[in-house]
């Protein structure tokens, strides 16, 4: 698994063109049955992909937390909201609040989420692949197979199974 995070980037790269213009297609022509046998491709590759042996997302890159995963983590950490937001957080060049660092203070050594029952919106639904009309989000879907084995695993069996 390691050897294939190492060069996930390198192989989403090669195919970002060929996925992009895929979720383009899709765009244009929604098959049927999309959200159905998107689903099931998600479910298969999850059976296979085990988020604590990668951690992938949570080192490399930060969610976005919104007001209520603010309230809710900093309750969580019986803390203040802008004591939460002081000691963990910054507002991004969208405005948004995002982790002040990666990797991601809550994950421990082990790819346990310390905070996994209170965890960002973001990230509990990350990567988005068993979403309702994908299609809406290719280019976050593309973006996040650099990131993802999981993500990357979907998008090239939803290319092999779903004709566009």
């Amino acid at each position: 698994m390691e050897e294939f995070i190492e060069q996930l980037p390198h192989l989403a790269q090669q195919k970002k063109k060929e996925n992009s213009a895929f979720f383009k297609k899709l765009r244009k022509k929604k098959p049927k049955n999309l959200d159905k046998e998107v689903q099931e491709i998600h479910n298969e590759v999850f059976e296979e992909v085990d988020c604590l042996k990668c951690a992938n997302c949570c080192k490399t890159t930060g969610p976005l937390f919104t007001n209520n995963d603010i309230n809710r983590i900093a309750k969580h950490f019986k803390m203040k909201p802008g004591s939460f937001i002081d000691q963990f957080l910054r507002i991004d060049e969208d405005q948004d609040y995002v982790l002040q660092q990666t990797p991601c203070h809550f994950l421990g050594a082990d790819n346990y989420c310390s905070i996994y029952e209170v965890r960002p919106k973001a990230c509990r639904e990350y990567p988005h692949t068993d979403r309702k009309k994908i299609y809406q989000i290719g280019t976050l879907t593309v973006n996040n197979t650099s990131i993802c084995p999981a993500a990357f695993k979907i998008v090239e069996r939803m290319k092999e199974r779903i004709s566009v």
